[in-house]
């Protein structure tokens, strides 16, 4: 028997859309490595204490009456004192000079590392030697320095030497200020080769 009803087509299966593409994960920026930002201000106030260092160094100068002419009307003998008159003080201003050069490029070298992570890798060892090498410089010309105008403010009995600080107060005031603004240079050495050492021990592998 024929049938009745009408023979339908088989309904078409439905598409299914494609999910839609996973969004792209953010690039995520490398994690900035505090130890360069430290580095870069350390190395920072080390060309600052480097200039103000020098700068109160060359400007010590003072004229003073030192004694008088045995001639009428007994005319007084000035006698100036300046930073050039010493040769350790010569050596304290290119030192602190050499040391001022230095930061000045190694702020620029690592603030780039900073801005490449990663790089600062292959700096650190460099650092390391040339930091040491500078804090050498430094300590010896404040030591030099530091030496020299003790002797100044309290003089020598035992050879005879006798201060001047007395006299000539604004320069020793000029010479304690530089050699203290240098002592502070060195320490800021010290502490960047503590950093440098610090940031290779941590990478290496263990």
């Amino acid at each position: 028997m024929a049938s009745t009803t009408d023979d339908k087509p088989a309904p078409e299966p439905e598409k299914v859309a494609p999910p839609p593409e996973a969004a792209a994960p953010p690039m995520e920026c490398a994690p900035r490595d505090h130890s360069v930002v430290a580095d870069v201000v350390l190395r920072l106030l080390l060309f600052a204490c480097s200039v103000v260092a020098v700068v109160v160094m060359v400007t010590s100068k003072q004229t003073e009456v030192v004694g008088r002419l045995p001639v009428a009307p007994f005319s007084p003998v000035f006698k100036p004192a300046k930073f050039n008159h010493s040769p350790a003080f010569i050596y304290f201003v290119a030192a602190l000079s050499v040391a001022g050069l230095y930061s000045l490029i190694t702020t620029v070298v690592s603030f780039l590392a900073l801005l490449k992570p990663g790089y600062s890798t292959k700096l650190i060892p460099h650092f390391v030697i040339f930091d040491v090498l500078v804090l050498g410089i430094v300590a010896s010309a404040t030591g030099t320095a530091g030496g020299v105008a003790y002797i100044g403010l309290k003089g020598n009995s035992h050879v005879m030497w006798n201060k001047v600080c007395n006299v000539y107060d604004k320069f020793c005031q000029h010479i304690a200020a530089s050699v203290g603004v240098s002592l502070v240079a060195s320490i800021v050495l010290v502490l960047l080769v503590f950093l440098s050492v610090y940031s290779l021990s941590k990478k290496i592998p263990k």
